[in-house]
């Protein structure tokens, strides 16, 4: 499956696809639907800051979506947070690139592309496309086993306090 599976920027001729992926019903609440995180990938590079959102491909066959997004000083990193979340700003947040988004299509779930595309990702990652870095973090629903035992078996530590004000645990390792 290694040969097969591929990262691909997002660009005009692939985002449709993207857009269309849909995780399974119960999965809704933990990630965003693509098109916001699109959305947000745009405004986030006009505001100054850096998102990179990828397709998850499959051969030809987009299976899920990935963005990651990097911060290099804590006034990068404010423009990803809310005003009530600047005091939760811990260490792993700036010098570092986040894995932002992650979803694996719901018809492609279960074959394996999840965990192989998280190998890519960080792969892509430690090449420091934007600059150099201390840590990688990424973050996800309490309940969300599946993601929590993927996260883990990539090398991710759950961090041991959830930030003031979040409902999601977050989950670092360093470069």
């Amino acid at each position: 499956m290694a040969n097969k599976i591929r990262l691909e920027k997002v660009n005009y001729g692939n985002f449709d696809d993207l857009v269309d992926l849909e995780v399974n019903e119960s999965q809704k609440n933990y990630v965003a639907d693509n098109v916001y995180s699109l959305a947000e990938a745009y405004a986030t590079t006009v505001s100054g800051g850096i998102a990179i959102p990828f397709g998850i491909y499959c051969d030809d066959k987009a299976v899920g979506f990935l963005m990651i997004g990097y911060c290099s000083t804590v006034d990068d990193l404010r423009l990803f947070l809310d005003e009530d979340e600047e005091e939760s700003i811990d260490y792993y947040m700036y010098d570092s690139y986040m894995i932002w988004r992650f979803m694996i299509g719901k018809d492609y779930q279960g074959k394996g592309y999840g965990r192989e595309a998280m190998k890519l990702a960080l792969d892509y990652i430690r090449t420091c496309p934007c600059g150099s870095a201390k840590y990688i973090w990424l973050s996800y629903e309490p309940e969300n086993e599946v993601a929590k035992n993927l996260y883990r078996s990539a090398g991710f530590v759950e961090v041991p306090e959830m930030p003031k004000g979040w409902d999601e645990i977050p989950a670092v390792m360093k470069m």
